[in-house]
């Protein structure tokens, strides 16, 4: 996939999840549960459920408009797998009240604010 960087920029500091104890295998796990796209590789991009593109280098990444942060399907749930999704860190930072409102999409192979 030719995507093209830049798009939506942070107005927020570069970021690290707060809760970086997630190891590898959980990460990679959540990765996995993002959506496959036909014709790109699934090891290197996905969909968040909100169909923003992510990509798996740019875990944590708040400057890139790929960039992805682990969410809790039920916030205050456990930090299982089960319950755990891969988000767009937009639409993630955008559910502060728990409810996941969609507003960064694809637009071809750029994201965008609804």
């Amino acid at each position: 996939m030719g995507v093209r960087a830049g798009g939506l920029n942070s107005p927020l500091a570069p970021h690290k999840e707060a809760n970086m104890a997630w190891t590898e295998d959980t990460i990679q796990k959540v990765w996995e549960k993002g959506r496959v796209v036909e014709n790109n590789d699934p090891a290197l991009w996905r969909k968040d459920e909100c169909g923003a593109w992510i990509e798996r280098k740019h875990y944590g990444d708040r400057n890139s408009q790929y960039g992805w942060e682990i969410d809790h399907i039920s916030p205050g749930g456990p930090d299982t797998v089960a319950n755990l999704r891969p988000l767009q860190w937009q639409n993630n930072v955008d559910k502060s009240d728990g409810r996941l409102r969609c507003n960064v999409t694809a637009s071809g192979t750029n994201n965008v604010k609804k």
